[in-house]
């Protein structure tokens, strides 16, 4: 008996098992990322080729937001039924498409309409991304994952920045927009590479059940969209606009522009690993709190220097900080979800606080009319790291929670 269930359970933590499964989750949400920034750096030339304002197409970005709960619910739910890897590749070609239909868009209804559907592509990767990759690694290096998987956000915003470096200068938006359509090769890697995490067979159940998994934790659904709201509002709000704020303010040269994003995102790729790994030796809470009250420090520096040399550190430090509050996100909602739903649950309740976050960019754009672009982020960034404190501070955690029969028999984890 006791050799079946060494059997049964030791594959679920190969180390090739867990690599493969965390380099897809990464490479879904980098790539599902680097779709998303591209439009970020391009607001001006898209706005003026397709005869609208920046605050128009900016509300693009909003309509983008506030479709990924439908992608959320759509592949979530799939990702619960038919396992993990199959909704992913799904996911990844379908965003893939719609992002080479944007660079297509002969006016601005059509463009509008390929954002919301690049939307439901963006929202159903998270979830289905972070609970492969939560499932398939060991509980002692859940942590890491989270952080490592996190930032493939930032790493995604790194790419959207050397391609607006390297191929705006000379082929302009459209073509930024067709370098777009190259993740779907990822899904090759994922149906060779991947495996189902045995936490994803032991989940499975019947309709009744996993229905009641989500309606009976209704309380933790609400808690994980206020947690997820605030700080997408942190995260939108600090890096959405910031490409325009060194274009419009300080008048920076694309290239410019590229290379302080970089160096940003650098920055937050740091801070998302560091606090990851924290979070394994403090707590998921206590990481997160240290991360955003840090935050709120960089702000006066952050949007106040107007010197490239002082800009440099401050973009760096502040998204360390508010990446950082990120890193343990992926392992915090999936601790807190149920077992049977988490394909689901934490991508779904993410993707309705990313909904009502959604308004943040349109919000800077606008008071950046009355303001300046600094005065705007600097405003409402310090408004949404307060309002984290006390939603982080005082809400639930379940740190190392067993998701698998693997999990609760520490000898056989590797």
């Amino acid at each position: 008996m006791a050799n079946d269930a060494v059997t049964s359970v030791a594959p679920a933590y190969n180390r090739a098992n867990q690599i493969n499964a965390a380099a897809a989750g990464f490479l879904g949400w980098t790539l599902d990322a680097f779709d998303f920034f591209i439009l970020t750096f391009v607001l001006a030339p898209v706005a003026r080729d397709l005869n609208v304002s920046i605050a128009q197409v900016a509300a693009t970005i909003t309509g983008s937001l506030a479709m990924r709960p439908v992608g959320a619910l759509f592949f979530g739910m799939l990702a619960d039924r038919f396992g993990r890897r199959w909704p992913l590749m799904l996911n990844i070609i379908f965003y893939s498409v719609v992002e080479v239909l944007s660079g297509l868009a002969p006016n601005f209804k059509v463009f509008l309409a390929m954002r919301l559907l690049y939307g439901i592509g963006m929202g159903g990767n998270w979830g289905v991304a972070a609970s492969l990759v939560m499932e398939s690694v060991s509980p002692k290096w859940r942590g890491v994952a989270s952080g490592f998987l996190q930032e493939g956000y930032a790493v995604g915003n790194i790419l959207a920045a050397v391609v607006y470096f390297l191929v705006f200068p000379h082929w302009g938006w459209r073509a930024m927009f067709f370098v777009g359509g190259l993740p779907a090769l990822l899904s090759i890697f994922i149906f060779a590479k991947v495996k189902e995490p045995d936490a994803w067979y032991e989940s499975r159940t019947d309709l009744r059940t996993y229905a009641r998994a989500i309606f009976g934790n209704w309380k933790m659904f609400l808690y994980i969209v206020l947690l997820t709201l605030v700080m997408n509002c942190i995260s939108h709000g600090t890096q959405d606009l910031y490409p325009t704020l060194l274009q419009q303010q300080h008048h920076f040269s694309s290239h410019t522009t590229a290379i302080v994003v970089i160096i940003s995102m650098l920055g937050a790729i740091a801070g998302g690993l560091v606090f990851g790994e924290y979070s394994d030796r403090v707590g998921r809470r206590r990481a997160m709190l240290t991360a955003v009250m840090l935050a709120l420090v960089m702000i006066p520096a952050w949007v106040l220097s107007a010197r490239l040399a002082l800009i440099i550190p401050a973009v760096f430090l502040m998204q360390f900080m508010v990446q950082g509050a990120w890193g343990p996100m992926p392992v915090h909602l999936n601790e807190l979800s149920p077992g049977e739903s988490r394909g689901f649950f934490p991508g779904f309740a993410y993707q309705l606080g990313v909904l009502g976050a959604s308004s943040i960019t349109v919000l800077e754009a606008l008071l950046a009319r009355h303001l300046t672009y600094a005065q705007s982020l600097g405003l409402l960034g310090g408004i949404v790291l307060v309002s984290c404190l006390p939603v982080i501070g005082f809400g639930p955690e379940h740190k190392g929670r067993a998701f698998a029969k693997a999990d609760r028999i520490p000898q056989l984890e590797c």
